[in-house]
């Protein structure tokens, strides 16, 4: 650690956490927007992740559905998009042109040229008739507005096309067109994902035009998402600044001295935190708080070094073997344990911390998860990637 620095031990960042991360009682947020503005991103590859995140954190979680869901497809104030390692999220849209700049354009460089490469090598059709069926696709999508891959292949039959992906390894694959250009369109911010076909958990969406936006500078754009989410999740090591963006690592430090960040000393090591933002954090966390996260929550995947707020004997039960974390329990800043939905709707919890947690917790937990289930209803919730714990709590 370096000599000097103020060091800002797991306690104070556990409550930075519960401020700033809209889960401490008096934190709590009034809209989906206040709550996506303060994370700067909620994960949307399982799409109930962005609704149970909101819900989460909003003092009357009882319109969350219907906020989230205007929020998204009808004001467009908040749009699912791809960012960060190659993952797809739900920004504040005036954060969308940031994204795309900083992050976009390099993933979708590499997507596009990935798909030119496994087509060629499939012997499928060569450049200039991908670059034919994305502008019919493009210009399908604009006359309709929404559409779903299917609907845009009556309109251009041309996606119907499939092709042998990894022909004789042992993850080959057949691909088609639609599924596999869809997403590099995605990467470049030509489309975005829209409203599903189902209900707010179905993973099952129609595509949209991507709303237009200002072209930015890359430097510039990383130094604004990099300041943001250091507001959000400061203080943060090297190492997770560099996981959470997908940069290399000669970004992150050009970033890092473009804002001015401070260095404070971690139980980690050196630590970053915005200019300014090194004095302790205080308000609305004056009482100890329970939250009961979703699988993928940006919370608990906010930073790769989780010692300070995850036990590591605890990882075994919240994760799957690709590293995604279950529903998880919190007390005060930390995971204590996971949760789940049967059959009947019932929410059920564990906690797996192996001193307790005392009879304050449980009873905030129980809140937590009767508070949950009232406004979820009779909405099945099953995580796309499904853990040992929620399995088991479950059945």
């Amino acid at each position: 650690m370096g000599a000097g620095l103020r060091f800002v031990g797991p306690e104070e960042r556990r409550v930075r956490l519960g401020v700033r991360h809209r889960l401490a009682g008096g934190a709590r947020a009034q809209s989906p927007e206040e709550v996506a503005e303060s994370l700067v991103a909620l994960h949307g590859t399982d799409p109930a992740t962005v609704f149970l995140a909101v819900g989460a954190r909003l003092v009357e979680p009882g319109k969350t559905v219907a906020d989230t869901e205007r929020a998204l497809y009808e004001d467009r104030s908040l749009v699912r998009m791809h960012g960060m390692r190659r993952t797809v999220f739900v920004f504040p849209a005036e954060l969308t042109a940031v994204v795309h700049a900083s992050t976009g354009l390099a993933v979708a460089a590499k997507e596009r040229a990935g798909l030119l490469k496994n087509m060629a090598a499939a012997g499928a059709p060569d450049a200039a008739w991908l670059a034919e069926v994305e502008a019919a696709t493009l210009a399908a999508l604009e006359r309709r507005g929404q559409a779903t891959a299917a609907e845009l292949a009556t309109d251009e039959p041309r996606l119907r096309e499939q092709y042998v992906y990894a022909a004789g390894k042992s993850y080959e694959g057949v691909h088609t067109v639609s599924t596999q250009l869809l997403r590099v369109l995605g990467t470049e911010g030509k489309v975005v994902r829209g409203r599903p076909l189902g209900s707010w958990t179905s993973s099952q969406f129609r595509w949209a035009p991507a709303p237009p936006h200002p072209e930015l500078e890359e430097a510039a754009a990383q130094a604004e998402l990099l300041e943001r989410w250091l507001t959000c999740c400061g203080p943060a090591t090297e190492a997770d600044l560099k996981w959470w963006t997908g940069w290399k690592v000669t970004d992150v430090r050009r970033a890092l001295a473009a804002i001015g960040a401070q260095e404070v000393a971690l139980a980690e090591g050196t630590g970053f935190v915005a200019a300014g933002d090194a004095e302790p954090v205080t308000g609305g966390a004056a009482e100890p708080w329970a939250a009961l996260l979703p699988a993928l929550d940006p919370t608990a995947m906010a930073w790769q070094q989780r010692d300070w707020y995850l036990a590591p004997e605890l990882r075994a039960a919240l994760f799957d073997r690709s590293g995604n974390v279950g529903p998880t329990v919190w007390w005060d800043g930390r995971v204590v344990g996971g949760w789940a939905q049967r059959p009947d709707g019932e929410i059920v919890w564990r906690v797996l911390d192996g001193d307790g947690v005392g009879r304050e917790a449980e009873a905030a937990i129980a809140a937590e998860a009767e508070r949950l289930r009232g406004w979820v209803g009779g909405t099945r919730l099953t995580p796309r990637f499904r853990t040992p714990l929620e399995r088991e709590l479950a059945g």
